[in-house]
């Protein structure tokens, strides 16, 4: 870098953000975070707020907490609109405008309908707090409706009680366990809708789900999703979705339920950098993780696109972490006037996902895990991921509750006027 470091700015505080913002702890720059929300969400467990196993407090907790003691930064809460690179520049919508000696960017990706954005008033995706309890409420408010209306139009308790996840990767493939475990407890609570009326679909256009997963593990949780109800249907395109009604190469599914799950699309970054980007939007990234020609620009997580042994790294939380550690790492060595020259290398611990109760696959260091003791290692390794005691422990607890009783203790319908504050 051509330059005295003195002033980092990081755009995003995910995991890719704080990472990086934590190795800057010591370094002699100041840090500021700037990001659109005031707190760092555990994405993976999203679903778990969307079916009422966990409260938004025990997978969130506020980026101006979590560096409270780091008193070379500060927090920002504002949305960035565009960077000046030849500037050194970053401009928020409040009418900030902040310079930088170096710039991450680590804002993450947001859904993508592939060409069909009309396709989310009907079909909202998992993303955010409001996204969780938008849906928390629109599935809880379903079986109510199921149960106004079934003496007098069954059909339409049926399309209630009727529930689609569109895309089989991980989120999918929980989110739609997830629902199945919710709909079988919610049942003890209602006299007059039936547990037969329960459809839970998920939808995977490939040939099938965790397509990203060795084969038998993929085989053995499209089994273990069978056995909850879920109804797998692999190789079945969505063509259409409207109100009520998802349509696929398969025929037509009346629904008053939809989740989309089916693709990301990387955050503006490459247009803030004036930079080409792949047709999902990430930016493309070198071993040190900047984009070509931009000395002092790094790009990671979700917004990135790094190759590891000839193919893509996955977006997840595990990936923007140790992204995160090596740029801060990398910034803190060349603000004390060291070069590095060691690339990132991504060290890969393996996949898990969760099917539902005492179900999930995983593979760690090669080793493959199925049912128990793969939930129990799922389980072990996002309470790792969360951030704070009191979450992890709050979160343990919460577990063993629904474990124990089979009961969900956040079963809580609270109308929000639209695009309202959680």
């Amino acid at each position: 870098m051509s330059q005295a470091i003195k002033d980092v700015v990081i755009v995003g505080a995910g995991f890719g953000g704080l990472s990086a913002a934590k190795e800057l702890a010591k370094a002699p720059v100041n840090v500021t975070i700037i990001d659109q929300q005031n707190h760092h969400l555990f994405q993976p467990l999203l679903y778990q707020v969307a079916t009422a196993s966990l409260t938004p407090a025990e997978i969130a907790v506020p980026i101006r907490h979590v560096l409270r003691s780091q008193r070379n930064a500060q927090v920002i809460m504002d949305r960035v609109v565009g960077v000046d690179k030849d500037a050194q520049t970053v401009a928020t919508e409040s009418g900030r405008v902040l310079p930088y000696d170096a710039l991450v960017i680590a804002t993450g990706a947001r859904h993508s309908y592939f060409g069909r954005d009309d396709w989310a008033q009907f079909a909202p995706g998992l993303k955010t707090l409001n996204d969780a309890l938008g849906l928390r409420e629109k599935i809880l408010t379903a079986f109510e409706k199921a149960e106004i209306v079934v003496d007098g139009d069954p059909d339409a308790a049926r399309r209630f009680q009727t529930f689609v996840v569109v895309g089989a990767g991980p989120t999918g493939v929980e989110l739609a366990g997830a629902i199945a475990e919710l709909a079988q407890s919610v049942m003890r609570d209602f006299r007059k809708i039936s547990k037969e009326n329960n459809r839970i679909i998920l939808l995977e256009g490939g040939p099938r789900v965790l397509p990203s997963f060795a084969e038998d593990l993929s085989q053995r949780a499209a089994r273990d999703l069978e056995a909850l109800g879920v109804e797998v249907r692999t190789g079945a395109m969505v063509t259409d979705i409207a109100a009520g009604t998802v349509t696929t190469d398969q025929g037509d599914i009346a629904a008053e339920t939809v989740v989309w799950a089916a693709g990301v699309q990387a955050s503006p970054a490459g247009i803030w950098l004036s930079l080409p980007v792949t047709r999902s939007g990430h930016v493309e990234v070198d071993t040190t993780l900047r984009p070509d020609g931009l000395e002092n620009v790094y790009v990671i997580g979700d917004a990135a696109r790094h190759e590891a042994n000839g193919s893509p790294l996955p977006g997840i939380a595990p990936v923007a972490k140790q992204m995160g550690i090596y740029v801060g790492r990398r910034l803190a060595a060349l603000a004390r006037g060291r070069t590095p020259t060691r690339g990132f290398r991504y060290a890969d611990a393996g996949t898990l996902a969760t099917i539902g109760r005492n179900s999930a696959v995983a593979e760690i260091y090669g080793i493959k895990m199925k049912g128990f003791p793969g939930w129990l290692l799922w389980g072990a390794a996002h309470v790792y991921f969360l951030i704070g005691f009191k979450n992890r422990l709050f979160v343990m607890l919460h577990w063993l509750w629904l474990y124990v009783t089979w009961q969900r203790g956040v079963r809580l319908i609270m109308h929000r006027e639209p695009g309202g504050d959680v």
